[in-house]
């Protein structure tokens, strides 16, 4: 496994360093189409410079601002003890050295991500309309998915490529707001004889501001498309269940619920790519992750066991071709590794009454309420800021003693 980690780690930097350059000379163009006596250089510097100081926070800060832009909060086992239960298991399965915090996602929309550039300070964050829909298996699949990128160093990856395609995007931005600003103003030491030239310089320099993002993000996403496979591999080894997973991601793509939280930043980060049209399904997007019916369906054609050589079988069954996914490493491991009995669950397409009740009781546990069962059956749902020692149920008056 560790070879595994190794080799996704190199194809890492090769990313790593080929946005850098990109934002290298991003800069470069930009100095030199402003300053042409060595403005160029001067561009670099300031490139490298924002691209320094974003890495630093991401790397000491990063988990945190991510999880504080999704909203996510820390909860203890008594807010879900089924979901913390899952997250040892996967711990134990997958070796953490340590046990990932937890968060919950005041939000309806069913989605999971994972955090921190270190797996021995990881956390793994669910929304609470995922944890309203997903029974035990599959609830069990969506994690493991998001401890795979943890143990595969997923996480560190695309903070750091984030980051770098923020920078570059954040440059390009201010570029092409000065000159729309500035009329396009620049400044020129030159004869007559070099004008034409920084004239050029200055084109390409408007050429590469627009381009440079787009290739970045396509770049980006193309690497966050594999990754997604690649934990899926690693999520049917840790359960032996490909089931599970695979009816999660129906559910997850037949959401019409929109994740207000999520941006082109964090997007690639989740089990399925959140930014949609409104009403329209997750099932209908590809850009940041493979199409959620093509992964169910490599998931579902897996017969012969649960290692990664089952996992890219199936791979090129479905796909009709022989790009490889798992890295050479994995594919050498042809231990079998059962699977388990599949359990056929109907699975339930929309947002039911139940659902939205259930959705709504888990956002106000994360929220500290606390709820007394009335004999009558109606649930009494009680907000952390209640002053009073006692109560009485609305339905049948049931007087209910607050301190006992």
């Amino acid at each position: 496994m560790w070879e595994l980690i190794e080799a996704n780690r190199r194809k890492s930097l090769i990313l790593f360093f080929s946005l850098g350059l990109t934002l290298l000379l991003l800069g470069y163009f930009f100095g030199s189409a402003y300053y042409p006596d060595g403005g160029g250089f001067i561009g670099m510097f300031f490139a490298f410079v924002i691209w320094g100081i974003l890495s630093l926070i991401s790397y000491f800060s990063g988990s945190k601002i991510l999880l504080a832009v999704s909203g996510a909060k820390e909860v203890t086992k008594e807010v879900h003890p089924q979901l913390f239960n899952i997250v040892e298991e996967m711990k134990i399965s997958a070796s953490l050295p340590a046990m990932p915090k937890v968060y919950i996602i005041n939000e309806a929309a069913p989605n999971a991500f994972a955090t921190g550039v270190k797996p021995e300070n990881s956390a793994v964050a669910v929304t609470a309309g995922l944890l309203a829909r997903l029974n035990r298996d599959e609830l069990q699949g969506v994690v493991a998915h998001e401890v795979s990128h943890i143990v595969n160093r997923d996480v560190l990856f695309m903070t750091f490529a984030g980051i770098m395609l923020g920078s570059i995007v954040l440059i390009s931005e201010v570029f092409l707001r000065s000159l729309w600003f500035g009329g396009g103003r620049y400044t020129s030491k030159s004869s007559k004889s070099s004008g034409q030239g920084q004239m050029i310089i200055m084109i390409v320099a408007i050429v590469f501001a627009i381009l440079a993002p787009i290739l970045a993000q396509l770049l980006y996403f193309a690497i966050s498309r594999k990754r997604e496979y690649l934990a899926d591999a690693s999520a049917v080894r840790y359960t032996r269940y490909p089931e599970g997973l695979a009816s999660a991601l129906e559910k997850i793509a037949n959401s019409t619920e929109e994740l207000k939280t999520a941006n082109k930043v964090t997007a690639p980060m989740y089990i399925a790519n959140p930014l949609k049209p409104k009403g329209q399904k997750l099932s209908n997007l590809t850009s940041t992750h493979p199409p959620i019916s093509e992964r169910v369906r490599i998931l579902r054609s897996m017969s012969g066991g649960a290692n990664y050589i089952d996992y890219q079988n199936a791979f090129n069954k479905i796909k009709k071709s022989n790009l490889p996914i798992i890295p050479s490493s994995g594919l050498a491991d042809q231990t079998t590794i059962g699977l388990k009995e599949a359990s056929i669950t109907p699975v339930t397409l929309g947002l039911n009454k139940q659902t939205k009740r259930d959705t709504g009781d888990i956002m106000m546990k994360v929220n500290n309420y606390s709820f007394i069962d009335c004999s009558c059956g109606l649930k009494i749902k009680i907000p952390p800021d209640f002053q009073k020692t006692e109560l009485f149920c609305p339905r049948c008056g049931r007087k209910h003693n607050l301190n006992s």
